[in-house]
């Protein structure tokens, strides 16, 4: 039994260290562990319980992508990291949202206090993909907040943080306003003028 018990051991590390550390019941029970394993190494502390049917290795050293695998995992992988937090991933302003942004499809049905959900489809190229999670691009991003509540100015520093990074141009910006609401193309292109008047 040591040799199956290390079998196991191993696959549930190896998608651990693919998400941070983080891993779910389901992922424990597709390698093998049954739900009474499960609970045994919950209880001796061989596992963190994160939440209900997620879990940590211990000892796993804390990083700054660990809340965005977190919650990509509590979404079953079908949130996106997207709008404020997305602006804080990419660096983009000063804006620190309080609570998690998520773009999840829309029939998705969890709920959290913590987490603030946007329903839509992110197709693949409005994706960055990292390591066990994925948020939006920048381009992406800036038009998502342009479509919110964020204030004006802070969408005009966001622009022109992701502009002069190179994260996006003038050009690519101009060419999405034209394939938007009129709400968030206005805002963009409004952030736009404004940095050239400062620029």
């Amino acid at each position: 039994m040591p040799g199956v018990r290390q079998d196991l051991r191993r696959a549930l590390q190896a998608i651990a260290f693919t998400q941070a550390g983080y891993f779910t019941a389901a992922q424990a029970r597709d390698v093998g562990y049954s739900y009474q394993a499960q609970k045994h190494h919950a209880d001796s502390g061989n596992w963190l319980r994160v939440d209900r049917g997620l879990f940590r290795l211990p000892d796993w050293p804390t990083g700054e992508d660990d809340t965005w695998v977190r919650w990509t995992l509590w979404s079953r992988g079908r949130g996106v990291v997207s709008h404020d937090s997305a602006l804080r991933v990419h660096g983009l302003s000063d804006v620190e949202p309080a609570l998690v942004h998520l773009t999840v499809p829309p029939g998705f049905r969890a709920v959290d206090d913590l987490v603030v959900l946007h329903r839509g489809d992110v197709p693949t190229e409005d994706r960055d993909e990292r390591l066990g999670w994925s948020v939006t691009t920048p381009l992406r991003t800036l038009v998502d907040v342009a479509a919110g509540d964020l204030s004006q100015e802070a969408i005009d520093a966001a622009v022109t943080d992701a502009v002069e990074r190179g994260l996006t141009t003038r050009r690519q910006l101009l060419r999405r306003c034209a394939d938007e609401p009129e709400r968030p193309a206005l805002r963009l292109e409004r952030a736009l003028h404004r940095m050239s008047e400062h620029g």
